[in-house]
Parts: structure tokens; sequence; C-alpha cells
């Protein structure tokens, strides 16, 4: 079976994000997955052309005033081309995003992805985390600390750099690569378990 592809499509203001991006790439990776990482604010027509024939894709932004980047915004508009044709219709998303706050609105950063996913008719990943850190005996070093269901989510001081983020919330960026990578795996053996049925 052809190894799953994975693209990460992700915009990062100070390098928080881009910390992130680097942890999931690092997790599908792992999984098996060719990964490719897409800076939405400087994309070329190539890696249009990457996204296009990817098996998976994981927005990625983070969270400026309750939504995703006006950079990513850009991009998410620009995919416009691609919704005319259904071009990524059946692929899978997921998502991930950092803000300052604990909560930050960060939920409504996520929601924007799944809702660009599903006016592409993509299949949308999910965490598949327990939340953790929710009990006296859990800690801020839990998978999933934030205890967010849609992504992957990270919280880093606004006062700090892109060293600081959250090995807890590096740790569950990672686990959403391997999760889409495998999804990916899963999907694609479905589709040729499908084709030899139909043939």
């Amino acid at each position: 079976m052809s190894t799953p592809v994975v693209s990460i499509a992700y915009h990062s203001g100070y390098g928080h994000t881009a910390v992130l991006a680097e942890a999931v790439r690092s997790g599908a990776a792992e999984a098996g997955a060719r990964v490719h990482l897409v800076k939405v604010d400087d994309i070329t027509d190539a890696e249009w052309e990457l996204l296009d024939a990817s098996d998976a894709i994981v927005f990625g932004s983070p969270t400026y005033m309750g939504t995703a980047s006006g950079a990513f915004h850009v991009f998410a508009e620009a995919s416009s081309k691609r919704w005319f044709g259904q071009d990524w219709k059946d692929k899978l998303a997921a998502g991930f995003t950092n803000s300052g706050s604990k909560s930050g609105d960060k939920l409504h950063t996520l929601q924007f992805f799944q809702i660009l996913a599903a006016q592409h008719g993509m299949n949308w990943i999910n965490l598949g985390l327990h939340p953790g850190w929710n009990s006296s005996s859990a800690s801020e070093h839990d998978l999933n600390r934030l205890g967010v269901f849609a992504g992957a989510a990270a919280q880093t001081n606004v006062d700090e750099g892109p060293e600081t983020v959250h090995k807890a919330d590096i740790a569950t960026a990672e686990h959403l690569g391997r999760r889409i990578a495998e999804a990916a795996r899963v999907f694609a053996l479905g589709r040729a378990a499908a084709a030899e049925v139909a043939a």
C-alpha cells in the first residue's frame, strides 16, 4: 500500500504555532506518513498542488481575537478555487491552534477549520483523547491538558517565546499527527478494498 501523504497548512505569527506544526509533522512521520509543511502566508503554486495531492490536510493557526489569523483567513478564501471543483472532497482534515489565554476562544478557531473542511467535503478527524488535568490527581503535564476534543489546542504566555510552548501541548500535537496519519492509512485501505469489490 502507498504511503499516506499529510500536508500541514499553517500560519504562525510569532513562532509558537510553528512549534506545534513541527510536532504534528513529527507525529505523522512517526506513524509512517510522508509529510509536507506549508506556510499559508507564503504559499506557492507548487504547494497548492501538494495540498491537492495529499490524503489529509491539517490546518493550523494562532487564535487572534477569537478566530484564526488574518493570514489564514486569506488562505481559506483562496481555497475557494478548490471548492468550485470539489478538489479536496473526501480528503481528511484536522486542526490545531495556540493562544495566550487558557481558553482564548480557541474552540472557535477549530470550529472555523471544521466548517472550512466541511465546505470542501472533507472528513474531520478529531483529537480522540479524553481531557487531561481535570481532577485532583491530574497534572498540567497530561496530554490534552486544556480539555479540547475538536483538535489540538495549546496555550503559551504572551510574553514568552516559541521555546516555551508547553511540552504537554507539543505531545498533544504529536498525537494529532499520528492520529491523522493512521486515519489516512485506514481510509486508503478502505478505498482500495471498495475498488476491488466494485471491479
